[in-house]
């Protein structure tokens, strides 16, 4: 069987840094094996599942550079589910309970009371025909409930029973089913939870490996005894340690933090947001990956630490910077005459400002300063006028070349006495209306004599 792998989000908010981290995990583990990677929206909560979101997903995906081989939504499968579900009840895998959450509730306490673990007792399992039907017509509906195997003739007796599995992350792991609660599979309203269309979904569409965040690890257990009591062989399973925003607080894709959205329009670049995704919180340093089959050698899933790693905004802005700044013309050309720069001068523009750009519409800004003016970021003291006038008098004359800007300011040096920082920052200011910049030595043979002139004070 090929190797196949899925990312399943629930289209109900924007994705952000950490969902990402799993979706490249998933996609670079089955681009390594040469497999399958499919985008599987897990949109069955019909209340808060929007296609707006769904689509918005897939264009932060592709803007990732994941290409999924296959879109499936779980919404359009719930044939399957109820299918599914109605093979547990033949098999008495599935039962209905009728407790509210407040029953639950207190139930939980008095297990704690008793020094019990707070597990679900299964006391409907108890329940005559008679007991459903009186409780039915008190107007109660039943949530149903998965009975997992932990227990050898007996429900009402389990037994420590080990759930193993080799970690595609964190190794060796082992989870206690009679340390768990039954899992619901079917809310009161008839609607499933995520357990069951998702078991059914990934034996369907022959998901051989699972890598997930590792809040999950703990429904691993269960989640295999589902496999199993469908009649399939469970996949291999990886938990990756979670992302936290650097206060700590976890990533939430309702409100909306960190999203890859917001991350796109702030101007990152693609692959430093990928980069870092994937390789925070691992063994190795954090590098900005040019591209994805760079990334895809450094990826190493087992070298995930097991502690959550802490994002840092700042991080992934200066992995965008060296990346954008090691760009070559031919790269950002198109995007570049998309923002309307272009011309015989544009490679020579790009070379010069590259080195000194937070993000590509930064270029922006300092190609109107060359072929317009001076910004007006920062203006000259009365004495530095004067100076600038002057030094403007010493321009050499045409053909300018690139040694230009080391000839006018060593016949300037010369004339005035002015040196180091009092003799290049006015005329830095003059030229561009900043104190801060691309090298003048490269900005001066692209603004000529003749625009250089004009930007005499």
């Amino acid at each position: 069987m090929s190797v196949t792998l899925r990312f399943a989000p629930s289209p109900t908010g924007q994705i952000h840094i950490g969902n990402a981290r799993t979706a490249l995990y998933n996609w670079l583990y089955a681009r390594k094996a040469g497999g399958r990677f499919i985008l599987r929206f897990d949109d069955t909560d019909s209340a808060r599942s929007t296609r707006a979101y769904a689509d918005q997903i897939e264009q932060d995906l592709e803007w990732l550079g994941i290409t999924p081989d296959e879109v499936v939504r779980q919404s359009e499968r719930k044939d399957a589910h109820d299918r599914a579900a109605e093979l547990l009840r033949e098999k008495r895998l599935l039962y209905p309970c009728y407790e509210t959450a407040e029953e639950l509730e207190r139930r939980r306490k008095i297990r704690l009371s008793r020094r019990l673990p707070p597990v679900y007792g299964r006391e409907a399992l108890k329940l005559s025909a008679d007991d459903r039907r009186r409780l039915e017509d008190e107007g109660r509906t039943p949530h149903w409930r998965f009975l997992l195997p932990n227990f050898k003739d007996d429900p009402h007796q389990p037994e420590r029973t080990l759930v193993t599995w080799d970690d595609v992350v964190r190794g060796p792991q082992t989870v206690d089913l009679a340390a768990m609660s039954d899992p619901v599979l079917i809310r009161e309203d008839g609607t499933y939870l995520y357990t069951l269309p998702s078991v059914v979904d990934d034996i369907d569409l022959g998901i051989t490996h699972i890598i997930r965040g590792d809040d999950h690890v703990t429904n691993t257990g269960a989640q295999i005894a589902l496999f199993n009591a469908l009649g399939a062989q469970e996949p291999a399973f990886g938990h990756h340690n979670l992302l936290t925003a650097s206060t700590g607080e976890g990533l939430s894709k309702r409100k909306g933090a960190l999203s890859i959205a917001s991350l796109r329009d702030e101007g990152l670049e693609p692959m430093a947001v990928a980069s870092l995704a994937v390789l925070i919180g691992a063994s190795g340093a954090v590098e900005a990956c040019s591209t994805m089959d760079a990334l895809q050698e450094r990826f190493d899933p087992a070298a995930a630490s097991r502690s959550a790693a802490k994002f840092d905004p700042e991080e992934l802005r200066m992995l965008s910077r060296q990346l954008l700044q090691q760009k070559s013309f031919g790269e950002v050309e198109g995007k570049l005459a998309a923002l309307g720069i272009s011309g015989e001068n544009a490679e020579a523009f790009w070379l010069a400002v590259r080195g000194n750009l937070e993000n590509l519409e930064d270029a922006v800004d300092w190609w109107h300063i060359v072929q317009t003016g001076p910004a007006d970021d920062a203006s000259l003291e009365a004495e530095d006028r004067e100076f600038v006038r002057a030094a403007f008098e010493l321009l050499p004359e045409e053909p300018w070349t690139a040694t230009v800007w080391k000839e006018w300011t060593s016949i300037v040096k010369s004339r005035t006495g002015r040196k180091g920082k009092q003799l290049f920052k006015p005329l830095r200011i003059a030229l561009t209306g900043r104190d801060w910049g691309p090298e003048l030595s490269d900005l001066l043979p692209l603004l000529g004599r003749e625009g250089t002139l004009a930007r005499r004070p």
